[in-house]
């Protein structure tokens, strides 16, 4: 593999918004899960606000890994969304390096939010527990139905909706900036590792529970 840079994304890199449009949705349509579906132009206005993460190879210019920075709730809340890595690039730690990059512009940009992420994907459940993030419940998230509708094109949508987006298969995530200082204080941080039997036994529990669901909403 060659080797990538990763950067905050610039009007340098519209013309990669169409090649990573076109691999957020190949991968979609792969795992059977949604990421939320953004247009080329939505991509290139995240680019020019410096609101985008892109990694790019460095000898042949195309784009490897990719993400951007949402707020909600009057910045009171940024997400980390949209993260893809191009299947040639992926087990080489890109996803993880663009993740960082990501949580360190939403830091210095929106030093007083919290950042937070919904994700089935225990390797990113991963990464974000090495960032800092804890799991949290869905009430804790925002209660803007915009954010609620990057959910839309995911194949378990109809879990959450029929759930008051109360639970989903989906583990929400949380990094709070006033709580993480107080951790710090007290030598206290939770640790992914150590908790993912506890998690692979919840998921176990939410499948059970909730993939009903998930099945009366198909037969109509």
């Amino acid at each position: 593999m060659n080797s990538y840079t990763v950067q905050v994304a610039s009007q340098s890199h519209f013309d990669l918004a169409e090649s990573i449009c076109h691999e957020m949705a190949e991968s979609a349509k792969a795992r059977g899960t949604g990421i939320a579906k953004r247009t080329p132009e939505y991509l290139r206005e995240k680019m020019s606000e410096g609101k985008a993460i892109i990694a790019t190879d460095d000898e042949t210019g195309e784009f490897v890994g990719f993400c951007y920075v949402e707020t909600w709730q009057h910045g009171k809340f940024v997400a980390n969304s949209g993260l893809i890595v191009r299947p040639s690039h992926r087990q080489f730690g890109v996803a993880k390096a663009v993740k960082e990059k990501a949580f360190q512009l939403s830091r210095e940009r929106f030093p007083d939010a919290k950042i937070i992420g919904i994700t089935t994907s225990l390797a990113v459940m991963k990464i974000n527990s090495d960032l800092g993030y804890e799991p949290t419940t869905f009430s804790e998230l925002p209660v803007d139905d915009n954010f609620w509708k990057g959910c839309q094109s995911c194949v378990n949508y109809d879990i959450l909706t029929r759930t008051e987006r109360k639970i989903c298969l989906c583990t929400g995530m949380i990094f709070d900036p006033n709580q993480a200082a107080v951790k710090v204080e007290k030598d206290e941080k939770w640790i992914f590792l150590k908790n993912i039997a506890d998690f692979m036994q919840l998921k176990k529990m939410k499948e059970k529970l909730l993939m009903p669901f998930h099945s009366k909403g198909k037969t109509k």
